[in-house]
């Protein structure tokens, strides 16, 4: 059994991806209805003992419509013609969004809002204030 590191903590048995060769879609010919060269590559990722909590969340925030209610992440990969060359595509793309998630996210740090554009925005809305009061009736004389 192979075991794929990912990153720092993450790593990925070979027993817990599963590949499903299917027919590609598109024009090819006769040679398109014969041969199986998509793949789609499923990782679960819910259950997945060596990808930490965290990085799971991520994960399934970056996948977006990819990944199943059931935490199963599904890669389909049929830019190739040959079956291996797709099969290195669906693992690369897995990797790829793996190598993303791992990354946390950098925290943001409050700022205050300078004074010079608190004065800029308080004589703006000055500016507005009068402008509405001279669309309001005429005083009576």
């Amino acid at each position: 059994m192979q075991t794929l590191r990912i990153g720092p903590g993450i790593t990925i048995d070979e027993s817990e991806l599963t590949e499903t060769f299917i027919r590609a879609s598109g024009p090819g010919g006769q040679h398109v209805n014969k041969v199986s060269s998509a793949v789609q590559l499923r990782f679960d990722v819910a259950n997945s003992p060596g990808v930490p909590h965290e990085v799971k969340l991520r994960l399934a925030r970056l996948a977006g419509t990819k990944i199943t209610l059931d935490g199963v992440l599904v890669i389909n990969a049929r830019e190739h013609r040959s079956q291996d060359r797709n099969r290195q595509a669906a693992r690369a793309a897995l990797m790829a969004l793996l190598q993303e998630a791992a990354v946390p996210p950098r925290p943001r740090h409050k700022t205050k809002t300078p004074y010079g554009e608190k004065l800029r925005r308080l004589e703006g809305k000055k500016i507005r204030s009068t402008v509405k009061q001279g669309r309001g009736r005429p005083a009576e004389d």
